[in-house]
């Protein structure tokens, strides 16, 4: 079986990026499915636009536009395109850069899409200095690769905590229903009263109710801003915003820029 050394997957590299022991590359996938095979380095692959389905010896998982999964060194998996295009962007981590930076993080085994929306956020903005890259991008980049650090795990610790069977439920509400969330609706869905979900939630998810939904928003935003096609409008309303202005003013909280000026950041050139 073959195993692909660092910055090597299958498909056409458009543009990398190599610091001190991670590298980040962009990839068009350009093969409908790909051979079993290892990597040389765990990594995630952050769909930006078309639909990938990911697949181990346990389960496939679907990929689409915007999702974020990680894969480890170990793993033999393969990956298949079920759209006519589709790309990603990768964050490939030599495996003793966690013990180099002196940061303890036990990564998980296999491959796994990750669903937490403040980890996206992270990897939007990840992507976003990628393709910047000016003279402040590369100490961005570390200090965002910190706080992914950081973030996953926060989020592994919040997973230890044995929670109740309602928290799986409204985490499928939060990231698969299109109704208007309200706390109202989530207690009528779910049987449990609203103080009860607002005292719990940032418990089980790691933020507030309102922070968790925000983030969520974002996640599905992202990917949409992909597609020239779409006005700002539709893909505010499209990731579940009231309208552009509200849309504008989260992405400006967490990005520091507005959601044009990241669109046309998203075009770059090879890096080195």
């Amino acid at each position: 079986m073959e195993i692909l050394e660092k910055g090597n997957y299958f498909g056409k590299r458009n543009t990398q990026c190599s610091l001190d022991g991670i590298l980040l590359s962009k990839y068009e996938y350009t093969v409908d499915r790909t051979a079993w095979h290892f990597h040389e380095n765990p990594y995630f692959m952050f769909v930006l636009y078309g639909n990938m389905v990911d697949g181990n010896a346990k389960i496939e998982t679907p990929c689409p536009a915007g999702s974020l999964m990680f894969t480890n060194w170990e793993e033999a998996h393969y990956g298949a395109k079920h759209s006519d295009k589709a790309g990603g962007f990768h964050l490939e981590f030599e495996r003793n850069w966690f013990e180099k930076n002196q940061i303890s993080l036990e990564i998980p085994e296999g491959s796994t899409r990750v669903y937490h929306p403040h980890i996206h956020v992270l990897f939007a903005r990840l992507y976003h200095e990628f393709m910047l890259f000016d003279d402040s991008s590369r100490v961005a980049i570390e200090l965002i690769l910190l706080q992914v650090a950081d973030a996953l795990s926060a989020k592994a610790q919040v997973e230890e905590v044995r929670a109740p069977k309602w928290i799986a439920q409204l985490k499928e509400l939060l990231h698969h229903d299109p109704s208007d969330l309200s706390l109202r609706y989530l207690s009528e869905q779910l049987g449990v009263h609203p103080v009860h979900i607002s005292r719990s939630v940032p418990k089980y998810l790691g933020a507030s109710l309102g922070e968790y939904l925000r983030k969520m928003k974002l996640s599905r935003a992202i990917p949409l801003l992909f597609d020239s096609d779409k006005s700002l409008t539709q893909i505010a309303y499209q990731a579940g915003f009231s309208d552009q202005s509200h849309f504008n003013l989260v992405f400006k909280s967490h990005f520091g820029i507005n959601p044009s000026t990241f669109r046309r950041s998203l075009e770059g050139g090879e890096k080195g």
